[in-house]
């Protein structure tokens, strides 16, 4: 996950300049909007996140997680100190990302026949 930046703030694009570019080098990849959509929908612990219907790796989780935090996407806090285990949380940038997911949910519906919305976790 390579991060894009401001060429006016003296940093250059990492492939270029386009919108959808920069966004996808956050969250382009197979699994990384799954795990956004999980944290929307009140997930919070690693089990729960690896317990999604779609079977996610524990490796690629750990490193989706490691890369969302790093891009300041999500934000860690243990809830438990031995062995010790964390919670994760959207942050603001995160939370962003909710009105992407639900025009994806509006498109898919309209043109996949069949798919259902998964609800809030209780």
């Amino acid at each position: 996950m390579t991060g894009a930046q401001n060429i006016d703030n003296g940093f250059t694009f990492v492939r270029s300049s386009c919108p959808i570019t920069n966004g996808l080098d956050i969250f382009g990849d197979r699994w990384t909007l799954l795990i956004i959509r999980d944290l929307i929908l009140g997930k919070r612990r690693y089990q729960d996140l690896i317990s999604s219907p779609e079977n996610i790796a524990s490796n690629i989780l750990a490193d989706r997680l490691r890369r969302l935090e790093t891009a300041g996407l999500v934000t860690r806090r243990a809830y438990q100190q031995k062995p010790e285990r964390h919670e994760y949380f959207l942050t603001e940038k995160g939370r962003d990302l909710k009105p992407v997911l639900e025009a994806i949910s509006q498109w898919a519906k309209k043109h996949s026949p069949g798919t259902a919305v998964f609800g809030p976790v209780d």
